[in-house]
């Protein structure tokens, strides 16, 4: 049994974590409500869920028409109602017209900027049982932390590289990873970077204040799926596991100070389109309530992990990740979209042309690996990773890349004074 494993079964003394294990998932009664908030979790006062779910909830994309999505195309100004239409199956035929759209409301508003940047693993050890992430407290993997120096030492082989925005990331777990911990590492990243963003377990707004003090600019949360039911049967325990902490997660961090919040659902976990409309409009609704906020979405699909028996995705093809992608341009132009190294190297490519603003390259999703990984040296102390990816291009690759397909790369336009 590893070390986390017995870190989250030291609660329940005589049960093993097989068996523990076992009774989460063939047992729902024992599991505690994911709508009751835990001890310590704030609460705050808002009607944006309420909101996007009544609309997630109502939305039968089998109604829309080819008529409908005509008329969506034809509108200057995409309403909910022609988002719902552009992802409706009704408009698939109309792929290329939607890119068509979709790449003039990029040019209008981003030119042909692509922003790079590169995600930085501090530690995989997480206290969550979620079905479907390698890093999982049940999956049999190596856990890491990395100390100031190892963290200080992997910034220096990013930075030497040429990023200067980086996005930290850690397993979901307080005792392993607290928030002072990740303070320190973003002091330490703001001596490296020029933006810092965080993609860590959900924390109150105070702590969102603490860290933003500490040098961080952005926050990414993941809801995996908007659909409270679905996303019940997939975290099964843990602080991840209370749906709408999780939700309100990027309001807590625009209340914390955060210059901008990032958006996602987890394509493939439920229904996509969906998800899709549930996390576009997520944005859509805090963006007409903190306007001065920075906001983008993400839109991962599921990837193979380390010994992965419990999930069965529905499928999300490329095409239809087009689709998604488009729609998110059309609804809301002025919203960053990034495209990670989930996705293979022809489409990363080709949607940096049409509606994507922002791509990942250097990516390593181990734990204190960047040295070995873009260097050539070995270090068999490296934790494992998260996820495969499909796009290993270095920094150096991708600039060159994205420089030959006639587009800018931008490292950094923000300018502190």
């Amino acid at each position: 049994m590893s070390e986390n494993q017995f870190f989250v079964d030291s609660d329940r003394l005589g049960e093993t974590a097989l068996a523990k294990k076992h009774r989460l998932e063939n047992d729902p009664s024992s599991r505690t409500d994911h709508m009751k908030y835990m001890p310590g979790m704030e609460q705050i006062s808002s009607d944006i869920r309420d909101k996007v779910l009544r609309e997630m909830d109502s939305y039968e994309y089998g109604q829309y028409t080819e008529a409908d999505v005509k008329r969506a195309l034809a509108h200057e100004t995409c309403s909910v109602e022609d988002f719902k239409a552009l992802l409706s199956p009704a408009a698939a035929p109309y792929l290329e017209e939607m890119a068509a759209r979709a790449k003039l409301e990029t040019s209008r508003h981003f030119g042909n900027t692509v922003y790079l940047f590169t995600p930085l693993y501090i530690a995989n050890y997480c206290e969550n049982y979620c079905v479907y992430c390698g890093f999982n407290c049940y999956n049999d993997i190596k856990r890491k932390k990395l100390n100031m120096q190892e963290i200080e030492k992997e910034m220096k082989v990013i930075a030497d590289s040429g990023i200067e925005e980086i996005l930290m990331l850690t397993g979901e777990s307080r005792s392993k990873s607290d928030v002072r911990y990740i303070g320190e590492a973003c002091r330490l990243a703001a001596r490296y970077f020029r933006n810092v963003g965080l993609e860590i377990y959900p924390v109150n707004s105070d702590e969102y204040r603490y860290l933003h003090m500490c040098g961080a600019d952005y926050v990414t949360v993941f809801q995996e799926t908007y659909d409270s039911d679905k996303y019940e049967t997939l975290h099964l325990l843990g602080h991840k596991r209370i749906y709408p902490y999780r939700f309100d997660a990027q309001e807590r961090a625009i209340l914390g100070g955060m210059r901008g919040v990032g958006f996602s659902a987890l394509l493939g976990l439920a229904d996509f389109r969906k998800d899709a409309l549930a996390s576009a409009l997520h944005v859509y609704y805090l963006q007409r309530k903190y306007p001065h906020a920075e906001y983008s979405l993400s839109c991962p699909r599921l990837r193979p992990i380390i010994n992965n028996d419990k999930i069965n995705p529905q499928d999300v093809h490329e095409k239809e990740l087009c689709q998604v992608l488009c729609a998110y341009r059309i609804f809301l132009p002025y919203v960053g979209i990034t495209v990670s190294s989930r996705e293979q190297k022809h489409f990363r490519d080709g949607i940096v042309k049409i509606a994507a603003t922002k791509i990942s390259a250097g990516v390593s999703t181990g734990i204190g690996d960047h040295e070995s990984k873009y260097e050539g040296k070995e270090d068999a102390d490296a934790g494992d990773e998260q996820f495969e990816i499909s796009d290993g291009r270095s920094f150096d690759e991708m600039y060159r890349d994205m420089s030959e397909e006639g587009l800018q790369p931008v490292l950094n336009d923000y300018v502190y004074v």
